[in-house]
């Protein structure tokens, strides 16, 4: 299942349990997949209040920066509450403000701010990977291509799982060309995997309902000092929730039934019906039976009478 059709099965599944964390989590995850960035950070804002936790802020962060909001997502980096988080969730949060920092043109600042232990740390870590990734990244992006290649170098050691691209960046560092997936270049955004109108338009239904959560970030303040982010990572308030849920009333969901006649036509066209041989046995003593009656041979035999 790609993404397109999960955050359709996610959506379908919120008209119909929309309290429930775990599904506003998978419908805000889907939407990141699909870069539905506003629906993303709505579902997970959502998530977070219902669930109490703040598993997905750097996800949130990332929203806003795809959206050309970096200043956003440094704002939740440091008023985020560190002790909520583990180790990798809150390296996490630093990668995503880092890549806000070289977005608002500080390189020095974004790499200054992923120089921590883990950088240099043992190969297994688990947070290595994508660590020394966005260093070299951000290398790169200010020239410094041998650094670059030797941290690319690091990180596809470190990234035992393939969570990051490392060994693919490294080839085409070394000039090999690598051809796009056949999936990507294939997808249609209008063909039938796209996202239906009526999946839009609830979407859009609910986002209406959750307006009050990307409201209350909208008086954060701009700063542009980067001092503060400098090599630690800061440990402040929880970001603001919105106060209203975005509960929808669960929709009955129709099922076709299909449609049975009740009577089954006799055997011979308009002929009646041919009655079906009695079965042998003793005679049934049911009250609502008449018991039968046999007949002595000896007796003369009486025409029914007409009634």
């Amino acid at each position: 299942m790609d993404a397109k059709q999960a955050l359709e099965h996610a959506l379908v599944a919120r008209r119909l349990a929309a309290r429930i964390p775990a599904v506003r989590e998978a419908v805000g995850i889907a939407a990141y997949l699909c870069a539905e960035w506003q629906l993303a950070i709505a579902e997970l804002r959502t998530y977070h209040r219902l669930s109490g936790k703040q598993t997905h802020i750097a996800m949130i962060a990332d929203c806003e920066r795809a959206q050309g909001r970096p200043e956003r997502a440094i704002d939740l980096y440091r008023n985020t509450d560190q002790s909520v988080l583990d180790r990798s969730e809150q390296i996490e949060l630093l990668i995503v403000a880092a890549g806000a920092r070289l977005d608002m043109e500080q390189a020095d600042a974004a790499l200054a701010m992923l120089r921590v232990p883990e950088l240099d740390g043992a190969d297994d870590a688990l947070e290595a990977g994508p660590l020394r990734y966005a260093y070299a990244d951000i290398l790169l992006a200010t020239g410094e291509r041998d650094q670059a290649y030797e941290w690319f170098a690091k990180a596809a050691v470190a990234d035992t799982e393939g969570e990051t691209d490392a060994a693919d960046r490294l080839l085409e560092l070394d000039g090999v060309e690598l051809n796009d997936d056949e999936d990507d270049d294939d997808f249609d955004p209008d063909g039938p995997e796209a996202l239906s109108d009526v999946d839009v338009a609830d979407e859009d239904e609910l986002l209406e309902d959750d307006e009050d959560l990307d409201d209350s970030d909208e008086d954060e303040d701009e700063d542009g000092d980067e001092d503060e982010d400098l090599g630690h990572i800061a440990d402040q308030g929880e970001p603001e929730a919105g106060d209203d849920d975005a509960a929808d009333a669960p929709v009955a969901v129709k099922k076709p039934v299909a449609e049975v006649s009740a009577q089954k036509p006799f055997a011979g066209g308009d002929e009646e019906p041919v009655e079906a041989p009695r079965a042998s046995g003793p005679p049934s003593t049911s009250p609502f039976l008449a018991p039968e009656v046999v007949a002595d041979p000896t007796d003369e035999v009486k025409k029914p009478e007409s009634r």
